[in-house]
């Protein structure tokens, strides 16, 4: 049977989502708490990568086992076999052959920009101190939707076969003294988020003039967009399915 496990994590205390050599990531410990428990070994695949330090409050990742089980009382002992920043959410099945990586129909993610002093989300929010014009910052979020191809926000040296993706929401809104843009696409470039929201900040401050966007995404040099924002303030919060995924 195939399952989904739908999770969310704090990353901090870890170097991404993907199991690496010589680093400790959530995939690593998800997958051995679920070979512990289940008494088998388990092989997890997520719905996509998360680098060092960003958080997902929600992601979903597949399972293959023959070993039956009590849903309720698994996500229970998950959830107190786990640390204390990675929560299990639910646990289904599904069609053997869905994929959590690429039958995903959307993501999204929130980044969140503190603009007032706030020493209870210092490790949450990436504290800009100057005045941010956030008009303009939409304005910016608004000239995305003219694009597909977004490689001058993309890592350099990935290896990805298209730099196109398929922006469906992208907007800065105003919430409880922080700033938070949200941005929701088919599919996402490493470090793409990041590398946006970094140019939108220069916009903000009058760094960069609005309509210099258009040539920054016309370069597709990674070096004409701005800096890239640190993870902490980023967060995986949405992966959307077909609805007809689950037996």
């Amino acid at each position: 049977m195939r399952y989904f496990v739908e999770l969310s994590y704090n990353g901090k205390a870890y170097h991404g989502w993907q199991i690496q050599p010589n680093a400790i990531t959530v995939q690593e410990v998800v997958e051995k708490a679920l070979s512990t428990l289940l008494g088998v070994p388990i092989s997890i695949m997520g719905a996509g990568r998360t680098d060092a330090g960003v958080h997902a409050t929600q992601l979903f990742a597949h399972f293959d086992t023959d070993v039956g089980f009590d849903t309720p009382k698994l996500i229970y002992k998950l959830n107190s076999f786990l640390p204390t920043d990675i929560a299990i959410r639910d646990i289904f099945k599904v069609k053997a052959d869905v994929h959590a990586r690429f039958h995903a129909l959307s993501r999204a993610y929130v980044y969140r920009v503190a603009i007032e002093k706030n020493v209870f989300n210092v490790d949450h929010c990436f504290y800009v101190k100057h005045a941010l014009d956030v008009d303009k910052m939409n304005a910016a979020a608004k000239i995305l939707f003219e694009y597909k191809d977004f490689q001058c926000f993309s890592k350099t040296h990935t290896d990805v076969k298209t730099y196109n993706c398929d922006i469906m929401q992208a907007e800065w809104l105003v919430k409880n003294g922080e700033l938070h843009f949200v941005i929701k696409a088919n599919r996402f470039l490493r470090n793409m988020v990041r590398a946006i929201v970094g140019t939108m900040i220069n916009i903000g401050l009058g760094k960069v003039e609005v309509e210099s966007l258009h040539t920054i995404i016309a370069s597709k040099n990674r070096s004409e967009a701005g800096f890239s924002v640190p993870a902490h303030g980023l967060y995986l919060t949405d992966i959307e399915y077909p609805k007809d995924i689950k037996l």
